[in-house]
C-alpha cells in the first residue's frame, strides 16, 4: 500500500502540479530566476558582512542548504542514475531550474507574511502565508502537522541512521556509539536556539559545501577528455536515444523529478520557515538568495555526484549496490580507498547539518500550533534526541515509505497555496523590478504598499529604517572630494 500510495504521488500528480506550477511562475515571473542570477552573488556576498542582533540572510542560506544537501545528494543522486539511467540527471537539473522559480516564490510569500515573536525574533513559513494570505487556518495546521511529522520526526531519525550506517560499514564504529555522539552534539545545538542553529550553519556548512565541490572538481579535471561525452549520454538517455537506456525513459523521468524535488526542496514548503527567520530589506531578496540555494544544491552538488559515477563507469553495479555504497566505489576508483572514506565523512556532515535543520523546522511547525508553551518546546527538543538515538540504532525502511508519503503531500499542499498567492508574489516582484528599474540599489519593503494584506508590520518598521540610513549613506557627501555620490 504505501509503495502504491508513493508511486501515486511522486509518479503521476507530483510531476503534473511540479512541473505546471514551476513553468507558470517561471513564465509569469519574466524568468526572475535567470533575471537575478547575477543579483545572487551580490546579495549573497552582501549579507556575509552583515552584523545584527537578528538572523542575516547569508545565515538563513547557510542553514537551508543545511537541509537541502543531504544524503539525497550523495545517495540519492547515486539511485536515480542507478534505476533511471544516465537520463534522470537531465530531468533533475530541469526541475532544478524550475525550482529556482518556485523556491523564489514560496521564501518571498515566507518573508512577506512572516511574524514578530515576544523575543524579537522572526518566524514564518507555509503555514503563516496559508492561513493570513488565504485565510485558510485549518489548511494551515494541516501543513504544520505534516511537516512536523515528516522532518522533525521522520527525517531526524533517517538522517541519524544514516550516520550511524554509514560509520560502521566504512570504518566499523558500532552504531550505539555513533548515537550517543550524535545525541550530544546536537543537543548543544538545539538547547542554544534558532541563533546558535545559525551560527553553526554559517562555519560548518560552507566548508562541506567547498570540499564537495572541491572533490567533483578533481573527478571531473582527471577526465576532462571524457566530460563531452558524459553530457551528451545525459541527454540522449533522457530522450531514449541512447538503446541501452530506451526503456528507462519513464522511471528516468519519475527519479529525476523525485530525486530533484527531493533533493532541493524546492516547493515542498520546508525552505520558507528558514527563510522567514532572515532580516532583509526586501521579501524579495530572500527569494532570490533561496534560489541561489536550490542552483548550489542541483545544478552544482548532486552534478558533481552525477560526475563521480559516471565518469567512473560504475553505474553496472548500481544493481547490487545502496546509493552510498555505489557512490564510494565510483570515487575509490578515483581516488583509491581515500575516496571511500570522503564519501563517509561527506556523508556524515551531510545528515548531521540536516538534522539540525529538521529539528528547526519541527520546532517552527510547534510554535505555529502552540506559540505561548515554551515546555512543549523543550519536550521537543528531548523526543528529537531520543529520536536520535533510535535511528541510529534501527533499520528504518517502513519510516522512510511513509516519510516518503507524508512528504508528497506536504508539497501538494504548498503548491496549492503557492497558485493560489500567484497574485500576491507577482505583486510583490513587481515592487521590487519597479525599485530596481528606478535605480534603487536596495529595494526597501514598505508594509503600507500592501495594507491590504494581514502583514505584521511590526516585522518590517525596523527593516525598512535600516534600509533607508543604508540609502541616505549612500547618497551622503564624500569626504574626499566633497560632492554628492552618484550610486552606479
Amino acid at each position: 500500500m504505501l509503495d502504491f500510495l508513493t508511486q501515486l504521488i511522486w509518479g503521476k500528480v507530483l510531476v503534473a502540479v511540479l512541473i505546471a506550477l514551476g513553468l507558470l511562475l517561471t513564465i509569469t515571473s519574466r524568468f526572475v530566476q535567470f533575471r537575478y542570477f547575477g543579483r545572487m552573488f551580490r546579495l549573497v556576498r552582501r549579507s556575509m558582512k552583515e552584523s545584527q542582533d537578528q538572523i542575516n540572510s547569508f545565515q538563513a542560506l547557510s542553514l537551508t542548504l543545511a537541509g537541502r544537501v543531504g544524503a539525497g545528494n550523495i545517495a540519492g543522486v547515486a539511485i536515480a542514475i542507478a534505476l533511471g539511467g544516465p537520463g534522470a540527471v537531465f530531468w533533475m537539473w530541469l526541475i532544478g531550474l524550475i525550482g529556482m522559480g518556485l523556491s523564489f516564490f514560496e521564501c518571498s510569500l515566507a518573508q512577506l507574511f512572516k511574524r514578530r515573536d515576544s523575543d524579537g525574533s522572526f518566524r514564518g513559513g507555509p503555514a503563516y502565508y496559508i492561513h493570513r494570505g488565504l485565510g485558510l487556518k485549518w489548511l494551515a495546521v494541516l501543513f504544520s502537522v505534516l511537516l512536523l511529522v515528516t522532518f522533525g520526526f521522520a527525517f531526524n531519525a533517517l538522517q541519524a541512521h544514516t550516520v550511524a550506517s554509514t560509520l560502521k560499514h566504512t570504518f566499523g564504529i558500532a552504531t550505539p556509539i555513533t548515537g550517543s555522539v550524535l545525541v550530544v552534539f546536537i543537543g548543544l545545538i538545539i538547547f542554544g536556539g534558532v541563533r546558535r542553529i545559525a551560527e553553526v550553519a554559517e562555519v560548518i556548512v560552507p566548508i562541506m559545501v567547498l570540499a564537495y565541490f572541491g572533490i567533483g572538481l578533481y573527478v571531473i579535471g582527471m577526465n576532462y577528455h571524457a566530460a563531452p561525452a558524459t553530457f551528451l549520454l545525459i541527454f540522449k538517455s533522457a530522450f531514449a536515444l541512447e538503446p541501452a537506456f530506451s526503456g528507462l525513459i519513464g522511471t528516468a523521468i519519475m527519479m529525476g523529478v523525485k530525486q530533484g524535488m527531493f533533493s532541493n526542496e524546492a516547493g515542498l514548503g520546508s525552505a520558507p520557515n528558514v527563510s522567514a527567520a532572515a532580516k532583509v530589506g526586501h521579501p524579495a531578496d530572500q527569494g532570490i538568495v533561496q534560489a541561489f540555494s536550490v542552483f548550489m544544491d542541483t545544478m552544482v552538488l548532486c552534478t558533481c555526484t552525477a560526475m563521480i559515477i559516471l565518469m567512473s563507469n560504475s553505474l553496472d553495479l548500481g544493481g547490487v549496490l545502496n546509493g552510498v555504497e555505489l557512490t564510494q566505489l565510483a570515487l575509490a576508483k578515483q581516488m583509491g580507498e581515500l575516496g571511500r572514506g570522503l564519501i563517509s565523512l561527506a556523508l556524515m556532515l551531510f545528515a548531521f547539518t540536516s538534522i539540525i535543520y529538521n529539528y528547526y523546522l519541527g520546532e517552527n511547525s510547534l510554535r505555529y500550533l502552540n506559540s505561548s508553551n515554551e515546555k512543549a518546546v523543550v519536550v521537543y527538543r528531548m523526543f528529537t534526541l531520543g529520536l536520535v538515538m533510535w535511528g541510529a540504532l534501527q533499520n528504518l525502511a517502513a519510516v522512510f515509505a511513509f516519510a516518503d508519503i507524508t512528504m508528497g503531500l506536504l508539497a501538494l499542499v504548498n503548491l496549492v497555496a503557492l497558485f493560489m498567492l500567484l497574485k500576491v508574489g507577482l505583486r510583490l516582484l513587481r515592487d521590487y523590478d519597479e525599485q530596481i528599474q528606478s535605480g534603487v540599489k536596495s529595494p526597501v519593503f514598505d508594509p503600507d504598499k500592501f495594507a491590504d494584506l494581514d502583514i505584521d508590520h511590526s516585522a518590517w518598521v525596523r527593516s525598512t529604517r535600516d534600509e533607508s540610513e543604508e540609502q541616505n549613506e549612500e547618497l551622503s557627501v564624500s569626504p574626499r572630494v566633497g560632492a554628492p555620490v552618484i550610486p552606479s
